[in-house]
């Protein structure tokens, strides 16, 4: 019954291309009822999160997520490969804690190393605050000699006002990254920097953190929310007031790993490529949920919904698993010099759903405006879904690497208002995802892949 009617809709979209919007307006009602009704990611995330868990790049739990994604999309019958990409290898260590320390008191509270810092000293940094909410700020403390040997405290909060509370973690994710570059260049003797996240609470937020070789490279980690605030009072009227924190993260040389990628041949252009994934790496706490376990499963039911309901699909769709998106962006990278270096295809859009696993509300797009002004025209399919809050947009960390290569980069658009709960702590678990949320989410993708498979982006 089901190629009966899916044979219907193609005999009337060949003889009345005039009523081609009501066909596709039924095949992507059929999307969103299929994965509404039959829903599958959601048993996929549960086995990736709680089976394997948390998945840093270089750790046996990423080998395990490799063997994992490479396993299901053969179930899948996609046409699975692997590439290769070298990551880097760091590790969190057994010891982190950290105190408040006045003159009668001390008090612990939660930290976080970021990715990529050194170690404290065995007994750990103690030393003075110097508290700042902006890099003018360092640089006015730097130039009179007020941070050399002191810890310097980044307690920049994440502007409530913004809606899209993506563009809060842009103004704020530059302290965590740069902070120790830049309080070392005035002799600082750590950071700590005030997590990521709009509520107040007592999780820290991990995250990548940068160092410059030319400057001593000095321990950095992340204090919770609620600590942040704890500490930024009891500096007022009390100056001498001390941070303690001890760390022992490691570092060591590459490790060998792979992107995972299935695929599925198109029937007219296969050698016009459609790309859609998400990372499989996350950082080493919680489960990796809704960063990126989400977005990695959400890529492959969406394909997987259009096989099952026997649409056809014109060009060539790439399910990659992304690896190393959290500390270091190499398995985008490879992806892309190995599409550039084949020359026998091209990839006309990549699609990422890197934004957590809550309610479809759009797409953002980045890259030629006449491609992004044919695209923009499928906006009016995700109305009834709710899903059409389109415009201009990030694209995605591993996809961008193509966009050199003219492909059109479209990043999907979650509702933000929950994501900084989860993102990079202990609390983005398996059970912070929704499943409905989840099918929308695939559906959404599933949506777009077929009107970019069928129309293409000239």
């Amino acid at each position: 019954m089901k190629k009966f009617f899916l044979t219907i809709l193609f005999c009337f979209r060949v003889l009345l291309p005039a009523a081609s919007q009501d066909m596709d307006s039924a095949y992507i009602k059929m999307i969103y009822n299929k994965a509404l009704r039959e829903q599958q990611s959601y048993g996929w995330l549960e086995e990736l999160c709680l089976n394997i868990g948390h998945r840093l790049s270089g750790s046996p739990q990423a080998e395990r997520a490799v063997k994992w994604a490479d396993s299901l999309m053969r179930s899948l019958k996609f046409n699975v490969t692997k590439q290769e990409c070298m990551v880097p290898f760091w590790s969190r260590g057994p010891k982190e804690q950290a105190w408040i320390v006045s003159r009668d008191n001390k008090i612990e509270v939660p930290i976080l190393a970021l990715g990529g810092s050194v170690a404290t000293p065995p007994e750990g940094i103690k030393a003075k605050i110097a508290e700042v909410k902006s890099f003018d700020e360092l640089d006015a403390l730097g130039k009179t000699g007020q941070v050399r040997g002191k810890i310097v405290f980044f307690n920049k909060v994440m502007d409530p006002t913004y809606i899209n509370t993506f563009e809060a973690y842009g103004e704020a994710v530059r302290y965590r990254w740069a902070g120790a570059m830049r309080a070392a260049q005035y002799g600082a003797a750590g950071v700590v920097v005030r997590s990521m996240t709009t509520a107040i609470d007592d999780f820290p937020h991990t995250g990548s953190m940068g160092y410059n070789d030319t400057v001593q490279k000095i321990p950095a980690c992340a204090i919770s929310t609620r600590a942040a605030e704890t500490l930024s009072k009891f500096r007022v009227g009390n100056p001498d007031i001390e941070f303690h924190f001890v760390m022992q993260p490691k570092s060591g040389p590459d490790v060998k790993s792979f992107n995972v990628v299935g695929e599925v041949k198109g029937s007219e252009k296969p050698d016009e490529v459609i790309v859609v994934g998400g990372h499989l790496d996350s950082w080493d706490v919680g489960h990796g949920a809704h960063d990126n376990g989400a977005g990695c499963v959400q890529a492959m039911e969406a394909v997987h919904l259009l096989k099952l309901l026997g649409i056809p699909l014109k060009r060539t769709i790439r399910v990659v698993m992304f690896m190393n998106e959290e500390n270091g962006g190499r398995g985008g990278a490879r992806h892309a010099e190995l599409a550039k270096n084949n020359k026998k295809e091209k990839v006309i859009a990549a699609i990422e759903s890197d934004a957590g696993g809550h309610a479809p509300r759009g797409f953002g797009f980045k890259g030629d405006p006449v491609k992004t002004e044919k695209a923009m025209r499928y906006k009016k399919y995700f109305t009834p879904y709710l899903a059409d809050l389109w415009g201009p947009g990030y694209g995605g960390a591993d996809i961008n690497h193509l966009e050199d290569q003219g492909t059109l980069l479209i990043g999907f658009r979650p509702d933000s208002q929950r994501y900084f709960d989860y993102h990079h702590s202990t609390n983005d678990t398996f059970d912070k995802v929704h499943p409905r949320e989840l099918a929308l989410g695939s559906a959404s993708i599933a949506a777009l892949i077929y009107l970019l498979s069928e129309y293409g982006v000239e």
